[in-house]
């Protein structure tokens, strides 16, 4: 199987977490030192008034100079934590990653030179992970990586998470920052392509699948699916030996060098 990168949206994502995060630390470095600098100037200040009132034998001053300075060391400006461990956005994104690379790599071993994955399409609906391409048609695949049983009423999607014990610990709703589930998220983008498709004369249906990668990840009840849902890549397989017309090499070639060129395209909205 091939491989064509477009773009690595999530990687990107990631690599400005981590440079939103060196900047904090960076960032609280500088405020401490600043803090320390001043505290110590402070502190030399009130060790001289202690010190004078010393030598110039005002025991009353000396005492209170004394328990100011005592004061004054307690207040020493905390060092900021190192964080050694990654946040829990870069955590995010780095399963992300990794489902997204587990199912093309599964992909690969399953599938030969006759089928091509397209890695980080987009255009103005969205991005969609993966787009498989190959001699038994086209398919748009959103990878997420749910450690829960995913339920979904039409495009409603929610998530339930069970304990070792099975006992219940969390639900919620599956939604991203725009408020849209897995299969808007995904359905957006492939309707805006196979509408672009279809005016370039390809008439070609774009199935959706929706692939679960957490090893923990399950099916629950979906009613009025409006994607394929799926815990296991053969599966994608699976349905696309039940693709009832075929795609030869030359409209393989046709459809890949359109979905590339719709992606490069500045105007990506247009169909």
């Amino acid at each position: 199987m091939r491989v064509v990168q477009l773009s690595d949206y999530p990687s990107d994502l990631l690599k400005r977490a981590r440079q939103r995060g060196t900047k904090q630390q960076q960032r609280a470095t500088a405020q401490f030192e600043t803090a320390k600098r001043q505290h110590q100037a402070q502190l030399r200040g009130l060790e001289l008034a202690r010190d004078r009132a010393r030598t110039e034998r005002r025991w009353l001053s000396w005492l209170r100079a004394a328990l100011a300075v005592r004061r004054a060391r307690r207040r020493a400006p905390a060092p900021p934590v190192v964080l050694a461990a990654p946040s829990d956005e870069e955590a995010r994104l780095t399963a992300g990653i990794h489902g997204e690379q587990s199912v093309a790599d599964a992909l690969g071993r399953a599938l030969n030179d006759d089928w091509v994955l397209v890695r980080g399409y987009r255009n103005h609906r969205g991005e969609i992970d993966h787009v498989l391409l190959g001699p038994r048609g086209l398919v748009a695949i959103e990878v997420k990586y749910i450690n829960g049983t995913v339920h979904c009423d039409g495009d409603r999607w929610r998530v339930v998470k069970f304990d070792k014990y099975g006992n219940q610990v969390e639900e919620y709703d599956l939604a991203d920052r725009g408020n849209r589930s897995p299969s808007v998220q995904l359905n957006e983008p492939a309707d805006a392509l196979e509408g672009f498709l279809r005016a370039r004369g390809e008439d070609v249906d774009l199935l959706r699948v929706v692939q679960l990668t957490h090893p923990r990840s399950q099916v629950g009840t979906c009613r009025r699916a409006t994607v394929h849902l799926f815990t296991r890549v053969d599966q994608i397989t699976a349905l696309m030996k039940k693709v009832p017309q075929p795609l030869d090499a030359g409209q393989r070639k046709r459809l890949e060098d359109l979905i590339v060129a719709h992606h490069r395209s500045p105007a990506r909205g247009s169909a």
